[in-house]
This record gives structure tokens, C-alpha cells and sequence, in this order.
């Protein structure tokens, strides 16, 4: 069997293998390489060695560490842009021309030790994407017309084809369940902690561990369209883009260069044309001009906007780009759908009522729904069944199964006639009397409260109501109440349910705002009247009436797991694991990439005012304003990588 170098990483132990991964950027390696040659270098000058065998490494550090800045710079002043790249360059090169080879040798390694350290940052990103990417296994077994398996790349199933998963293998598509029962892991892209049990009909996804059962999937979705690739393609997407500040900062980048070229020109002439001595006067300039360039300024925006985008990635939450990142710092009101949103968006039995006058308790009176619903597909029979299996009951086959749009079902279970379907089933009662009169009473019962109600009848007599609702996200409420302190003001609820049902879930989870009754058209322009009284208005939903209303939003996060496509098309942001809680961490994560941004913008343009002030004013010497321009350049770099921790997404999460 023969290794690839990344099953060599893989086997090494955890610091090894950290040291090469860093090893295999090219920026760390010359970095490393410079650094060396300097050290070996200024031994042999302190040892006294004969000048050209310390010139010779201290020259050799040069060209490691300055090349490709160098050709990077070169490259920009080809397409008229100066770049703070080829003023070090330049810096350090006239440092050597007067002899102070050592202090240009020490500015090529601090500045090829902050190029490396960007890269580092840049990697940390990618490699939060590559984890994702590695979850899809390597290979699927794909089962043939006549029964018989075939080993392939999981890229080559196409929709419709059958794979086998065995115990212990991962999933190689996503698709749903045919055949077969069995718990899977899939904590790594929903953050469940536990195995959820997969039966037919349900929904897997590649990359999730299946458990102790083996399993039969149609594949619904190609390789590039399951939930991991989309998670790879959006945070890759997120990070090759620049935040408004970055972009800015880039804007007077060019100008603010070109100034310190000037003011580095007139630092050296003038003192000159003064009378000054040469080589003085042009150590000076160089000095200011190293100590002025605006590398740290440069460095401040994006490494915490990157590491704030990986970290929310990593929790579940994809934004894509750093500009949006920037706008979940602004928002100032949060507006949220109902169905699939604020609930799981799957009905469920909330009641089981039983018809006195019927005389049947509440298990047989699911048992028999039940049984009767369990031929058909709708998402009604679904939760009853899922019910019954709850309670753990033994359901009888059905038998003369047949189904009525918009009415029910009927089928004979247990000798019995057996119909479940809406209230309009009680106006046909061949025998009104109190039975039906009962079932009447339950049925506005359970609709005041905001309930479907689903009629059972046996027999032609009404023996219960079943009351089915949306059931409520278990983090909605802490959600709610943490964006209300997150930003000032109450979150507003925007529905198309009726006001009773929409007013009965708000009040649950602490909204006081609900506008029920909506149309897409309506949700948009709910969101435009928040946004005429002076809001920034983030939209949360998953369906496709809240596409329109999410384009027109300042800012639309879409619940991954059930929004359609059209809804992830027009977020900005995507919740892949159906966690609410998400929505005011990354709020609070991007106050905090914002404020680390000032941070770093104040200490880079501090140590450049500082160290800038003293070389015009006194006398800087060299190397203290190499270390000092490029150590804060260092220190900004580090500073933006602090986003990067789990720690930093526990103190979002948990609010202000």
C-alpha cells in the first residue's frame, strides 16, 4: 500500500503533524529560511568571521526572504500601484548600500515573518474548510439493477442511484432511506450529540457515520450539491472576499505610499541641500520610510473578519463574505418566519382526545388513527404515526386503504371502519347526537388554541380529536430574548399563519411584534416599514415566500437544513444546523471582529505615528524601528487571530 503525503501528516503525532502543515506553506519555509541564514550570519559577524562570509549570509537571507515580496512589488509598479511590499524591499536595500547590511537583513526577516504569519492565517481558514471536505468518504458502494455492488468515486453517483452503507462507513451522498435501520452520527454537520435514528423515508447526509445497521440510500443530490460541498464552496467564497474597512484601507493604501515615497524623497534632499552629512541624512530616511509604511494598518481588517467567519462556519452558521460579516454588527432588529424557522417546520400530535360519549381511551384511539394513516405519505399521517411509535404502540395492518384530498383517509383496521380526516368529516355523522357534539366541542377547543384538529371516527361515530401543531425550536426562546438585549429591540414575528396561531407561538417565545396573515409581497413590505423607521433589519426564514422578503432585508439568514433553494440563494448567511442560537452569536461575533478591527487599527497606526514622530524628530535607530514597525505588524496579525478560538464563540453565544 502506498502512502500520499497527506496520510503521512495524518500518521504523525499531533505537533508534528502541526509543524508540517505549516511547513508546506511556501511563505513559512523562506520565512524559516531567511531566519536562519540571519542567525548564521550574525554569529559569524559577532564571532568576528571575515566580512564577505557574514555578508554572504546575510545577502543569501535577502534574496530567501525578499524575493518574492520583491516580485510581488515589481509586478504592482508594473500596473502603476505602489506596493508597501517594494517600499521594505527598496528599504532594505539601501540599507545595505551604506553598510548597515544587519539592519536590512533584520527588516527582510521581520517582514518575511509577517507575510508568513498572514498566510498562517489564511490556512487556519482553509483548513476549517478542508475538515469539512474530508468527511465525504473516498469511496461509495453503488448497487446495480441485477443486485450486485460496485465501488465508486461518490462524484460519479448521480441522482437516483442506490448505495449501500454498511456499519461504520460514512455516508457517500445525500439522499434518503429505502431500505434498512440504523443510527448515524451526524453530529459533525447538525451538532446533534446523538446518533439519531435513520428509517425509511428519512433523510442522511454525507459524511454522517452510519451505526450498528446497514443502510440502503437514494441518492437525492450530486456530490457538488450535498450539504458538506455547499459548506466548503460558501465559507471559501466567504473568505475570498474583502470587508468594506479592508477595501477602504486598500483605497488610501496607494495614496498614503506614494506620500511616504514624497516625504522619504524630501526627508533625504532637503538635509542635503542643507549642508548634512550623506550617509546620516539617508539612514534617517530610510528609517522613517520602513517605520511609515502601513503594513500593520494593512494586516488590522481581515485576519479577525476571516477568523470570525471560519469560527461561525465551524458552529454551524455560513456567511458568505466578509462584508456581511461586517453588516451582522449593524443590525438593530431581528424579523423572523414561523413555520421551519421559529418552529422545526414538522407537524406533531400535541393532544389525543378521546369522545366521551365513544367510550375508547386515548391509546386505542391513536392506535387505530394510526393504523389507518400508516399507508399513506402525508405529512399528517406522519405524525401520527410517529406518535403511536412513541408511546410504543402495536399498530394492525390496514386493509381497503383509500385517501380523499382535503378529507382524510379511510381503511378497515381490527374489523373496524376507520376514518381520519378534517372536522368537515363530522357534517356527514349519519347519527348526529352527543358523541358529535363532544367532537364538535374538541375540535373549536383545540383551534382557539391555535391547533389543527384531525377527527377520528369508528364505526361512523366521532372517537376522538387529534390535535397536530408545529412544535417550537427548544433554543427559540433563549434566542429570542438574547437578540432582544443584543440589539434594543424586541424581534418581530412575520407570518402567513393565522393571528391566533401566530400570537400563541410569539407569546412562547417572547415576541410582542406579530404581523400575521402575511403574502410574500406583505413580508416585504413589513420589512421595508422597519427599515423606513431607521432599522437595519435582519430577516431569518427558510421557505420560499421569504426569498423576496430576504433580497429586500439588509441582511437574510436561511435555515439550511429545510430551505429551499431559492431562500439560500437569497441569504447572506446559512444556518446548516438548524440551530437558532447561531443568529445572536454571530451578531455578537461581529461586534467583536469590529471592535478588534479599531483595536488594531489604533495600535498599527500608534506604533506608525510614534516611531514615525521620533525619526523625524530625533534620532530612531534602524533596528529599533524595524522591530517596532514590524513587531506591531506581528502583534496586529495575532491579535485578529484570537477570533479564531472556541472560547471566543462561548462568549458570543452566551449573549451580552
Amino acid at each position: 500500500m502506498v502512502l500520499t503525503q497527506t496520510d503521512r501528516v495524518r500518521a504523525l503525532p499531533a505537533p508534528r503533524r502541526l509543524v508540517a502543515r505549516l511547513w508546506d506553506l511556501p511563505e513559512v519555509r523562506w520565512a524559516a529560511t531567511a531566519t536562519l541564514l540571519f542567525a548564521m550570519g550574525a554569529s559569524a559577524q559577532l564571532g568576528e568571521a571575515p566580512p564577505p562570509v557574514w555578508w554572504t549570509l546575510y545577502l543569501a537571507c535577502y534574496v530567501t526572504g525578499g524575493w518574492e515580496p520583491a516580485l510581488a512589488g515589481l509586478t504592482a509598479l508594473r500596473d502603476r500601484r505602489l506596493d508597501v511590499d517594494l517600499l521594505m524591499i527598496v528599504a532594505a536595500i539601501a540599507a545595505a548600500a551604506i553598510g548597515q547590511v544587519f539592519d536590512g537583513a533584520l527588516l527582510i526577516v521581520i517582514f518575511a515573518t509577517s507575510g508568513a504569519l498572514e498566510s498562517v492565517v489564511t490556512r487556519r481558514t482553509e483548513d476549517s474548510v478542508r475538515t469539512l471536505l474530508e468527511l465525504a468518504p473516498e469511496r461509495a458502494s453503488r448497487l446495480r439493477a441485477d443486485g450486485t455492488e460496485e465501488s465508486v468515486d461518490p462524484v460519479d453517483l448521480a441522482v437516483g442511484d442506490i448505495v449501500l452503507v454498511r456499519p461504520g462507513e460514512r455516508v457517500g451522498a445525500d439522499g434518503a432511506v429505502v431500505d434498512g435501520v440504523s443510527e448515524v452520527d451526524q453530529a459533525t454537520l447538525t451538532g446533534e450529540p446523538l446518533p439519531v435514528l435513520k428509517r425509511p423515508g428519512d433523510e442522511v447526509f454525507a459524511g454522517s457515520v452510519n451505526g450498528t445497521g446497514a443502510l440502503r440510500v437514494r441518492v437525492g443530490r450530486v456530490a457538488a450539491d450535498s450539504v458538506v460541498a455547499r459548506i466548503g464552496a460558501l465559507v471559501e467564497q466567504a473568505c475570498a472576499t474583502k470587508a468594506r474597512t479592508q477595501l477602504f484601507i486598500e483605497r488610501i493604501e496607494q495614496r498614503y505610499s506614494v506620500a511616504v515615497v514624497v516625504g522619504t524623497l524630501l526627508l533625504f534632499t532637503v538635509p542635503l541641500a542643507l549642508g548634512a552629512a550623506f550617509e546620516p541624512t539617508l539612514l534617517r530616511a530610510i528609517t522613517v520610510m520602513i517605520v511609515a509604511s502601513p503594513c500593520g494598518v494593512v494586516l488590522a481588517t481581515m485576519p479577525p473578519l476571516l477568523s470570525a467567519i471560519a469560527n461561525a462556519g465551524r458552529h454551524g452558521l455560513l456567511v458568505k463574505s466578509a462584508v456581511v460579516l461586517e453588516q451582522f454588527g449593524h443590525v438593530s432588529v431581528v424579523a423572523f418566519d414561523k413555520t421551519g424557522t421559529l418552529t422545526e417546520g414538522t407537524p406533531r400530535v400535541t393532544e389525543i382526545e378521546p369522545v366521551p360519549a365513544a367510550g375508547l381511551g386515548v391509546e386505542r384511539v391513536l392506535a387505530l388513527a394510526a393504523a389507518a394513516e400508516s399507508p399513506s405519505e402525508h405529512p399528517i399521517a406522519r405524525a401520527v404515526d410517529a406518535a403511536a411509535r412513541d408511546r410504543g404502540l402495536c399498530l394492525t395492518g390496514a386493509e381497503g386503504f383509500g385517501s380523499v384530498p382535503g378529507e382524510g383517509v379511510r381503511a378497515r383496521v381490527d374489523g373496524h371502519r376507520v376514518q381520519v380526516g378534517a372536522p368537515a368529516l363530522l357534517d356527514v355523522v349519519s347519527a348526529p347526537g352527543d358523541a358529535t357534539e363532544q367532537a364538535q366541542a374538541l375540535v373549536t377547543r383545540l383551534e382557539t388554541a391555535g391547533r389543527t384538529a384531525v377527527v377520528v371516527l369508528v364505526d361512523g361515530t366521532p372517537a376522538g380529536v387529534l390535535g397536530i401543531a408545529d412544535r417550537l425550536r427548544p433554543d427559540a426562546r433563549a434566542a429570542v430574548a438574547v437578540l432582544t438585549r443584543l440589539t434594543g429591540a424586541s424581534p418581530v414575528l412575520l407570518t402567513g399563519d393565522n393571528d391566533v396561531a401566530a400570537r400563541r407561538l410569539a407569546a412562547e417565545v417572547g415576541i410582542t411584534d406579530v404581523r400575521a396573515g402575511l403574502l410574500p409581497a406583505d413580508k416585504v413590505d413589513a420589512v421595508k416599514a422597519l427599515q423606513a423607521d431607521g432599522h437595519r433589519v435582519l430577516l431569518v426564514g427558510d421557505g420560499v415566500n421569504d426569498a423576496p422578503a430576504m433580497a429586500a432585508a439588509d441582511l437574510g439568514v436561511a435555515m439550511g437544513r429545510r430551505g429551499c433553494d431559492l431562500a439560500l440563494e437569497a441569504a447572506d448567511a446559512i444556518v446548516v444546523r438548524d440551530e437558532l442560537a447561531t443568529v445572536p452569536a454571530v451578531i455578537a461575533l461581529s461586534r467583536r471582529a469590529r471592535r478588534l478591527v479599531g483595536v488594531n487599527l489604533a495600535m498599527a497606526a500608534g506604533a506608525i505615528v510614534a516611531l514615525a514622530v521620533w525619526g523625524v524628530a530625533g534620532t530612531l535607530p534602524l533596528p529599533v524601528g524595524v522591530a517596532g514597525h514590524e513587531g506591531s505588524t506581528v502583534v496586529v496579525g495575532l491579535n485578529g487571530l484570537r477570533l479564531l478560538r472556541a472560547a471566543a464563540w462561548r462568549r458570543a453565544a452566551a449573549g451580552p
